[in-house]
């Protein structure tokens, strides 16, 4: 039989209600040359029974083994060309599929692509609204030619996978950034990954301001900063461009002024100008934030986008420290390895 031109890779862990919506909208999609394959993370709920009820292909992991496992034993059993991932709480448009495809055939040495949510967030809320629609707008404004990669929405060729290994999931046991250590790894030896502006998705997702910084912090920010100061990547791209680097920088000057504020109120005014200047570098995400969802969103998401300049910088920080106190755990294991102590202060020509 032909190998199908898609295999539909989508990890679940209780996916509930927005579950099924995702499983309903693959149904709906205008593109029919798939097969689905859902991998079961050890859910407690109806998710096994609504995804085989859709006609997947349903696989278990051995309970909480996190997503890049979860996706690493759907890929193995797929056996389509190219391999589509897909989060469980995310819905495709009619024709996601099918744009993601024309990408595909019309350029063969094309191995990955990677798309973005949509303008439409399911979740309301002032944070749900301005994670979901910060995420479009960063996606839309990056470079085609990527460099990283997102399993939200994103698929590569079979064999490209298979021959890198897939995900870490020893590394990553949990959500966390096993999709752009991937696209590091895929951009080592080569491979070409488009950033595929057309290919969107419903996000479903809730946040909290809790939830959010803890995820940003702990799951994306830190392990982030140490993959690449251990790969020494200078790239600017996505959420590393530099109005974010000046905007950083500008907030430490703002909250730098506010502390001496109280010692002369002159540094107020500094304050308010690097407030002021954070506000005029950042003008095009909030133009974009007020065509979405008008005025008065805008100038709410101000103060959310101000703070998360600030974790964004303290997890940056976090990260670098944890990665130079690794390095120097290696030495010191290197050190004390066996052979080290006679070898020490040899030369190298005897």
């Amino acid at each position: 039989m032909r190998a199908p031109f898609f295999s539909i890779v989508m990890p679940v862990l209780n996916g509930g209600r927005a579950f099924e919506q995702c499983l309903d909208a693959v149904a709906r999609s205008g593109f029919r040359d798939w097969e689905l394959i859902v991998v079961d993370d050890g859910s407690s709920d109806a998710s096994v029974v609504l995804a085989a009820s859709h006609g997947a292909r349903v696989l278990a992991t051995k309970g909480r083994q996190g997503p890049a496992a979860a996706r690493n034993l759907g890929s193995e059993a797929a056996v389509g060309r190219f391999l589509f991932f897909l989060d469980a709480d995310c819905e495709v448009h009619p024709d996601t599929l099918e744009r993601a495809a024309h990408h595909l055939e019309a350029d063969p040495g094309l191995d990955a692509l990677f798309g973005s949510y949509d303008v439409s967030p399911t979740a309301p809320g002032l944070v749900s609204q301005f994670k979901n629609l910060l995420h479009h707008f960063v996606h839309q404004s990056g470079a085609e030619r990527a460099t990283t990669f997102w399993a939200g929405c994103g698929v590569v060729r079979r064999e490209t996978f298979l021959r890198l290994e897939g995900f870490d999931a020893g590394l990553f046991p949990r959500p966390s950034i096993e999709d752009i250590e991937l696209g590091y790894r895929m951009t080592a030896v080569g491979v070409r990954i488009l950033l595929a502006k057309d290919v969107q998705v419903r996000h479903h997702k809730r946040w909290t301001l809790g939830g959010l910084i803890r995820t940003d912090v702990m799951d994306r920010g830190i392990p982030w900063t140490r993959l690449m100061l251990a790969n020494r990547v200078r790239r600017r791209e996505l959420n590393l461009n530099r109005t974010g680097r000046w905007s950083v920088w500008l907030l430490g000057v703002f909250a730098g002024a506010c502390g001496l504020a109280f010692a002369d109120v002159a540094w107020a005014f500094l304050a308010l100008a690097a407030l002021l200047a954070i506000i005029a570098l950042n003008h095009q995400v909030y133009r974009f934030f007020h065509q979405q969802r008008g005025w008065a969103f805008a100038l709410a998401v101000i103060p959310l986008h101000v703070l998360y300049y600030g974790y964004s910088a303290l997890a940056f920080a976090a990260g670098g420290v944890c990665h130079l106190a690794a390095r120097r755990d290696r030495v010191r294991g290197r050190a004390n390895s066996p052979g080290a102590s006679e070898n020490e202060g040899r030369n190298p020509e005897d």
